[in-house]
């Protein structure tokens, strides 16, 4: 049943005649037990006492029968309630013993029913949206060329003079922070990051957007035996992996298509914080290691350093 309502499979009329008899039935069985209970009374001798005990058990006993059984044809005339949720074995949720607790059944009900009041919605809004498509359509093709909004250029076009000039105001920005741009695969560009004596970035590039960010320790070597920057290596310190991962998350949350040099500012700006990761303490516990490892975190806003499971 949804909402509440009866199926439309249940036969109302007999559905109430069968609240009748299961009230007639509990008549019934409660006249048996009286019965019982009376025992034998009322009668001057033991054989008219026996008698008459006998023959009112044996019509209570009538009565319980005939009730029992007008509820049995009830019950088939009434019908089964179609079954609106393929629930199939999860219907065995109901009779886990701490329902109270774990309330898994019913609220899977509760989904269900969210789901299909969102399927029914859906198929309006989609009726709806078809039947304007033309309209749409049809305002469209009256808009002259020349009066239709020029597409913005994506970080994809922007020229490589454009690029390089972007990063060499960014590496006049920050003197402790060295940035040598390169582009060994044609326009695509990779930055080797260079952040005072504590850590090296490569930086992969298309255009404006950041694809790829390596982290790596002062003294390691960011090269391959071919004289190009490995992009594909992991630190050998822990600590510098964590820091990768942390930088690939900024990437992720410094998003801003229609201004791509602010993207790469504010990353920078973010990277730049590292300067002192052996220095500063956990904003959160005051402590400089913590498993043996510094604060690797960042902030995004404040650019606070937190252990990992500290910024929780």
């Amino acid at each position: 049943m949804a909402d509440g309502a009866l199926s439309p499979g249940v036969n109302l009329e007999a559905f109430s005649q069968a609240i009748a008899a299961i009230q007639a039935l509990r008549s019934s069985v409660t006249r048996v037990f009286d019965c019982l209970k009376d025992g034998m009374r009322n009668k001057e001798t033991l054989e008219g006492r026996e008698k008459g005990f006998v023959a009112a058990f044996q019509d209570s006993l009538h009565s319980v029968s005939r009730d029992l059984g007008e509820l049995e044809r009830l019950s088939n005339l009434v019908g089964k309630p179609s079954e609106n949720h393929p629930l199939h074995n999860s219907g065995l949720l109901s009779l886990d013993p701490v329902q109270d607790k774990t309330p898994l059944y019913s609220q899977l009900l509760q989904a269900y029913k969210w789901s299909n009041k969102l399927q029914y919605h859906a198929g309006l809004a989609s009726g709806l949206l078809n039947q304007q498509s033309l309209k749409r359509s049809a305002n469209q093709m009256g808009v002259s060329a020349k009066r239709r909004p020029k597409a913005q250029p994506t970080t994809l076009v922007l020229p490589p003079q454009y690029v390089d000039d972007v990063i060499n105001r960014i590496d006049r920005m920050f003197p402790e922070m060295s940035i040598q741009l390169s582009r060994p695969n044609g326009t695509s560009a990779m930055l080797l990051v260079t952040l005072g004596k504590v850590l090296k970035v490569i930086v992969v590039m298309r255009s404006l957007f950041i694809d790829r960010t390596i982290v790596k320790g002062y003294n390691e070597n960011v090269y391959t035996e071919d004289g190009k920057l490995d992009i594909w290596s992991k630190s050998n310190y822990q600590v510098f992996q964590k820091v990768t991962d942390h930088a690939t998350t900024a990437l992720l949350h410094y998003q801003l298509p229609q201004m791509p040099d602010v993207v790469v500012r504010s990353f920078m700006t973010w990277l730049r914080s590292y300067i002192k990761l052996f220095q500063a303490p956990c904003q959160r516990c005051g402590k400089f290691l913590q498993d043996g490892l510094p604060p690797t975190w960042r902030d995004f806003r404040t650019l606070e350093a937190f252990h990992d499971t500290c910024r929780q």
